[in-house]
């Protein structure tokens, strides 16, 4: 499809574009049933802090129609866990009132040539560089990927506890204490959440700089963090939250499980269960009702079950896709 005339796609240009991407975000999010809202705030908390695989003003692009914001698009990269691929992970929006102009498949080739152009710099050691996206089931974004050769290649599963009540609290493992977070424990807990995830599907960016992407959003509430220790060593944590703005815009009063971690040698303890417990007893004094959590639909740990054994429900679908970059550049 022809991109339409008008259209022009340039680069992310700071702060100053934020209101307009968060807008252009969150009415395409709504209009396909995404649960999800941005914030400037938080949005700028993310692009704010440059690392070698994300900078937003050099992997951020926004796409204007006759001097409006109409859509936006993303590329980081990761390496996965299993060595064999380099990912150019993209993620693009285009607001409801222009879909179907063209406009999604123009951001999609402007991402893959920039993945190829950050590729022609970098060396893969025997990795196969590799665009990849994610989309919601049944949403738009789906055709669009397998519209251009994209394939899926892994399911997950965002799941909802829709009460708080009727919560159990198994005992903690021996030796295992919760403590209340400092900010000299955050780089440690960062760590151990990092390595804990290093046998999962996928791939992510360690660099300390993510932290402080996080620890800026105005939904990162340490205080919320239940984090397990053996000793000085961090056994496993859940790191809760509460998005305000997103549950005000979605009338609801539901808590994220955002990260639920345990390290290899605390696992098959009963330490994960009795986290989840303990995060919903927290997250219900704090006022909410509902609880949620995103989980991998094929983690090798378990996870689905355990979380379904503490009573979530598989509340919404997603798939990821992949491509090679080398067939795209094509």
């Amino acid at each position: 499809m022809t991109a339409p005339e008008g259209l022009v796609i340039r680069p992310y240009a700071g702060e100053a574009d934020l209101p307009e991407l968060v807008r252009v975000y969150n009415a395409d999010a709504a209009v396909d049933g995404i649960e999800e809202v941005w914030t400037v705030e938080g949005a700028g908390a993310w692009f704010g802090h440059p690392t070698d695989q994300f900078d937003a003003r050099r992997d951020v692009v926004i796409a204007e129609l006759d001097g409006t914001v109409v859509g936006a698009g993303a590329v980081d990269w990761i390496d996965t866990r299993d060595g064999a691929h380099r990912e150019y992970r993209h993620w693009g929006v285009v607001h409801p009132h222009v879909r179907g102009r063209g406009i999604g498949t123009a951001l999609i080739a402007e991402q893959a040539r920039h993945a190829a152009s950050l590729a022609a710099e970098q060396t893969f050691e025997g990795r196969t560089p590799t665009l990849s996206s994610h989309a919601g089931v049944g949403r738009p974004a789906e055709a669009l990927l397998a519209d251009h050769g994209y394939r899926v290649v892994r399911w997950f599963f965002d799941m909802v506890r829709p009460t708080l009540d009727d919560v159990e609290l198994p005992a903690l493992p021996d030796r295992i204490e919760l403590r209340p977070v400092t900010p000299d424990q955050h780089e440690p807990i960062w760590r151990a959440n990092r390595e804990a995830f290093r046998d999962h599907w996928g791939g992510s960016d360690e660099s300390i700089d993510v932290l402080h992407r996080i620890l800026e959003e105005p939904d990162t509430d340490p205080s919320l963090w239940l984090i397990a220790w053996d000793g000085d060593e961090v056994a496993g944590g859940i790191w809760n939250e509460i998005h305000a703005a997103e549950n005000e815009a979605l009338g609801i009063r539901r808590g994220w499980l955002a990260s639920v971690f345990t390290r290899r040698a605390w696992r098959r303890r009963g330490l994960g269960a009795a986290l989840i417990g303990r995060s919903l007893v927290a997250l219900r004094e704090r006022g909410m009702t509902s609880a949620a959590l995103g989980v991998d639909a094929e983690n090798a740990s378990g996870a689905l079950g355990l979380y379904e054994r503490a009573g979530f429900e598989v509340h919404d679908r997603f798939t990821a896709w992949r491509r090679p970059l080398e067939e795209a550049s094509a």
